[in-house]
């Protein structure tokens, strides 16, 4: 076996366990402050039996896909019935870009790298990020005792042994297994993204048309999350409330921004809110989706409450035409518009359907005595679902109108080493 030479020593230590470890815990760490804060400021703190950090643990374990199982019971004479299914896309953005930064940081200034050290490279964060997710999803359960209300009402549910308590316990397995796909694809939208990093030379051919793509709409989405927080503060600053404001700032501020942006493409979510269940949104999405059917979240029901919502389809297309634009000057002069148009859309309709899966919201909870409905007040059910395939359609129209316009518009932009089509 021949000796390495220093230069491959250098780039292992680059790669090494310390640094893969690094990288997975600088994810993890963010990951878990920006949970901790965002739960704070929503006043779990104050929740009983000591259980602020493992519903911290449970709320990083959803932002990674993981499934967090609940459970209920309420004596005898009574029965619970829960469910929650959310991801709080803030914990996962934070999460995301420390753990792409950490990536992608020993890889700087160079053009090609194998495929076996890339993989290599990412397995040892993998193994290490995969020890920390097993940590904490088995740190994620808890169950708290629920109040009836009044003293009347706990009273009786003293005599008739109504005690209901509700319980949260994380899916192991399968909660591995997403963290895994998810680890996956954040280093794989890295190396997508960035232009520094370096790729198998058998993938270059693909750069010029992938890369530019997958650029733009990242910077879409931070844009939408950038512009979102904008308003977050005029709204706290204005009209009270910073600390509500700060817990949905820190735990589902792309979730109401991104939704946002598939209504102004003309996307409809379907939806429902009963019970004391209430949106991190404006005031107008919940007023929409309360009631006893399924509403249709769009602009036009939305623009019912407030006709201010059709600024939306302006600044949607102000933001898809900027990263048309930045899609179009990053790619090679010799890209023709109806290219840029075709890239586009495809970028978008991939996007538009991440939103759809991600952004999806369910959350139920029940109570039953003697077998006989909900006790009222302290039952409630929450759903937000999108309608996928229209989203991608007007996402595909969307994209290719604004990338044949972001084409024409970055023909004078100059490409370094290319030469414009005739």
């Amino acid at each position: 076996m021949s000796a390495r030479s220093p230069s491959d020593q250098a780039r292992l230590a680059r790669h090494g366990w310390v640094a893969a470890f690094g990288t997975a815990l600088a994810g993890l760490v963010a990951m878990l402050a920006v949970a901790a804060l965002g739960l704070w400021a929503a006043g779990a703190a104050d929740l009983p039996d000591s259980a602020f950090p493992r519903v911290v643990a449970a709320t990083v374990v959803t932002a990674v896909g993981g499934t967090v199982e609940l459970s209920g019971t309420a004596g005898d004479l009574a029965g619970t019935d829960a469910g929650l299914t959310v991801v709080p896309l803030s914990v996962t953005l934070a999460g995301a870009l420390v753990t792409a930064a950490g990536f992608l940081r020993p890889l700087r200034h160079r053009a090609v790298a194998g495929a076996r050290e890339l993989a290599g490279w990412a397995a040892r964060i993998g193994v290490l990020w995969l020890l920390g997710l097993l940590a904490l999803a088995l740190a994620a359960r808890q169950t708290f005792a629920v109040s009836l209300g009044d003293d009347t009402l706990n009273d009786l549910g003293e005599l008739f042994g109504v005690s209901p308590r509700v319980g949260f316990a994380t899916d192991v397995p399968l909660t591995l297994l997403s963290g895994l796909l998810w680890l996956a694809s954040v280093l794989l939208i890295a190396l997508l993204v960035a232009r520094g990093a370096p790729l198998p030379a058998r993938l270059l051919r693909f750069q010029e048309s992938v890369r530019p793509a997958a650029y733009a709409m990242v910077a879409l989405l931070l844009a939408c999350v950038v512009l979102g927080v904008v308003i977050a503060l005029v709204v706290a600053a204005t009209r009270g409330h910073p600390r509500e404001t700060l817990a949905v700032v820190l735990l589902g501020l792309p979730n109401l921004v991104w939704l946002t942006f598939t209504v102004g493409l003309g996307a409809t979510w379907n939806g429902r809110v009963e019970g004391p269940f209430g949106l991190p949104m404006p005031h107008v999405l919940d007023e929409v989706l309360r009631g006893e059917d399924t509403a249709a979240l769009n602009l036009g029901t939305l623009a019912e409450q407030d006709g201010r919502v059709w600024w939306l389809v302006v600044v949607n297309a102000v933001l898809l035409l900027a990263a048309a634009f930045v899609m179009a000057a990053r790619s090679p002069a010799r890209t023709r518009a109806w290219q840029h148009a075709v890239h586009m859309a495809v970028a978008l309709v991939l996007t538009v359907l991440m939103i759809c899966l991600t952004g999806r919201v369910f959350a139920h909870y029940g109570l039953t005595v003697l077998g006989i409905g909900d006790v009222g007040g302290l039952s409630g059910e929450l759903v937000l679902r999108p309608q996928v395939w229209q989203a991608l359609g007007l996402a595909a129209l969307w994209g290719l109108v604004t990338g044949f316009l972001g084409g024409l518009l970055a023909r004078p932009v100059h490409r370094r080493g290319q030469a414009r089509a005739p």
